[in-house]
């Protein structure tokens, strides 16, 4: 019996170091090249308060504001005027920013909510850099939560840092509210998230993130993916060009209206999760210093 069973344990030992290399060389070949870093004719400015064109800035630029908020944005015509409100409200009472033009960028093609953020970043004048998501999820005033987890990472000015808004608190009541099977899916992504790609961060997904302008500069120029993994990636090029990240506990509600189907859209992400790791193991993706938006 005891052959037998040692048998079996080879040959499944065999099939599943089989399929792992099946798999990595299905990455391997099916890699796409990192994005062209280009914008169409048409993005390259926006109108403004007069209906005039005006050439966007790059993030190459030295910075001409204290902060940059990036808003992606897809048939949002509901949820983004409340977001907006409450975003534009607390900067304007507060001062602290000041306040100028909101600039819409319309994108010719749809680039993904990662290559939308991208097109935002790459147009920002700030010396910082947040990125909201559009259905307001989370409470704008907690930027002062962010901002102070990244001052505590620069021992000094202009080091590169990132700090996360964090829904992982919340993690007992939502599980409450969640279905067995959709908890077993968040239990299965986080699993993955740690296993494959980013340690140390236990929400990599909240919409709500705070960059330095280098750091932003520095993860953005190297990203690959432009849908809803991008935020993993960006935290594994952060990590590995060890830029200190702080994870911070926001407030947050859930707001109606998310595009994202449970089942498909989390399987979507395990695959894209599991090539990111294996594209960067194979070589077939390679971390770049900054490049340049033409």
């Amino acid at each position: 019996m005891a052959p037998l069973l040692l048998q079996l344990a080879a040959l499944g030992a065999a099939l599943v170091a089989a399929a792992l290399i099946l798999i990595s060389f299905v990455a391997f070949i099916t890699a796409t090249e990192m994005p062209q870093l280009h914008r169409h004719e048409e993005e390259k400015f926006f109108l403004n308060v007069r209906g005039q064109r005006e050439a966007l800035p790059s993030i190459q630029d030295s910075p001409t504001k204290q902060l940059s908020v990036v808003v992606p944005s897809y048939n949002e015509e509901k949820r983004l005027p409340v977001m907006m409100d409450e975003a534009l409200g607390y900067l304007e009472d507060r001062q602290k920013y000041g306040s100028d033009k909101v600039r819409v960028i319309t994108l010719v093609k749809n680039r993904g909510k990662g290559g939308a953020i991208r097109m935002g970043v790459f147009s920002s004048r700030g010396k910082k850099i947040l990125m909201a998501d559009a259905d307001g999820a989370t409470k704008f005033p907690d930027i002062e939560k962010l901002e102070k987890g990244l001052n505590d990472l620069q021992p000094w000015p202009d080091q590169m840092a990132i700090a996360c808004g964090s829904r992982a608190h919340l993690e007992k009541e939502s599980i409450a509210q969640r279905s067995y099977f959709r908890t077993l899916l968040m239990y299965g992504f986080h699993f993955l998230v740690w296993f494959l790609c980013v340690k140390g961060i236990r929400d990599t997904q909240c919409g709500f993130k705070l960059l330095t302008r280098e750091a932003a500069s520095r993860t953005f120029s190297s990203l690959h993916i432009e849908r809803w993994a991008f935020d993993v990636e960006l935290l594994y090029i952060a990590q590995f060009f060890k830029i200190p990240i702080a994870e911070i506990a926001v407030n947050w509600t859930e707001i109606e209206g998310s595009k994202l189907v449970p089942f498909w859209s989390w399987l979507q992400m395990g695959k894209d999760l599991l090539f990111i790791r294996l594209r960067y193991l194979t070589g077939a993706w390679r971390l770049e210093q900054t490049r340049k938006m033409n």
